[in-house]
């Protein structure tokens, strides 16, 4: 009998990198997502099949409960087979009943986004591979990939957060109502520069001493933003958010980057120079990004539960 489990998407609108350390953020669970059926298989052996949102086959492979049991590594080659040994290892130590069976699986992922457009294909298996095991989706998180968490809340949460680590680095989530009156003047541009989200967080620690006089600043801008009911007073809170995040990383905008004669605001969402960014204009601003060599703009009624 087929067990199927499905997770949300993610997206960061504030707080970026700052949540790792406490900050205030509002996070978007998006409308696409990864489904993970489950079927029983051979005597203790994984077989594997992760389909792309064009239904090709993008990983297939099939992993014995010993591999599991020895976290093996598979070479230099085998990244995403070790990396999935790796989840695997470590949901078994949360639950050990995992590789007690005496028979195996048939695994499929379905992503319903293309893979490459940083939504979230690791937190999605996370949170499902916790769901059909029964563990907590944080704790396997933690101690597989890290972070913050707040991917693995958007993909358990149909609603905007507010996403937030206690000083115990436990994960405090709030749902909310963003009734925002001007999301048809929201936008969200995929740049098509996949970023890590791990070499991402290096890089911010080396910035430590920047950080942690800037959270209340950070915090004070999500509420603001939380309550803003007028299109130029939120665009002018998220450029004041990307101006803070930009002394902290050393790093420019990416709209002095990319598109510096943008007649709108852009704001970076997660790991900054990668994935999706956010449009604030007036005005359609599809033509002007199709220009720039980057089709793919999507409207926040679209993209956003």
């Amino acid at each position: 009998m087929k067990k199927t489990f499905y997770s949300n998407g993610k997206l960061l609108l504030t707080g970026e990198y700052v949540v790792l350390d406490g900050a205030k953020a509002i996070a978007l669970p998006t409308k696409y997502g990864q489904f993970l059926d489950i079927e029983k298989g051979p005597e203790q052996i994984i077989r594997w099949q992760s389909y792309d949102a064009d239904s090709s086959v993008w990983f297939e492979d099939q992993i014995s409960f010993d591999s599991i049991r020895n976290k093996e590594n598979f070479g230099p080659q085998a990244g995403i087979k070790n990396t999935l040994v790796e989840i695997l290892y470590e949901a078994a130590q949360l639950n050990p009943d995992f590789l007690s069976s005496d028979t195996g699986y048939s695994v499929t992922t379905r992503l319903t986004f293309p893979r490459l457009w940083g939504l979230g294909t690791s937190s999605t298996l996370i949170n499902n591979i916790a769901q059909w095991l029964q563990v907590d989706a944080y704790r396997l998180l933690e101690s597989s990939f890290g972070g913050s968490g707040y991917d693995i809340a958007c993909a358990q949460n149909n609603t905007p957060i507010i996403y937030q680590l206690t000083r115990f680095k436990r994960p405090m989530v709030t749902p909310l109502q963003l009734d925002l009156s001007f999301r048809q003047n929201l936008y969200f541009v995929y740049l098509n520069q996949k970023q890590s989200s791990k070499s991402a967080i290096m890089s911010y620690y080396d910035k430590q001493q920047r950080i942690d006089k800037m959270i209340p600043k950070i915090d004070a801008l999500t509420e603001a933003i939380l309550v803003s009911n007028d299109l130029y007073q939120f665009g002018s809170l998220i450029n004041q958010h990307e101006s803070i995040l930009s002394d902290i990383l050393e790093m420019e905008t990416v709209k002095e980057r990319f598109f510096n004669d943008f007649k709108g605001v852009l704001k970076s969402l997660g790991a900054w120079g990668g994935d999706f960014i956010l449009a604030i204009a007036p005005n359609d601003p599809t033509a002007y990004f199709k220009e720039k060599g980057f089709p793919i703009v999507i409207p926040y009624s679209e993209m956003i539960l």
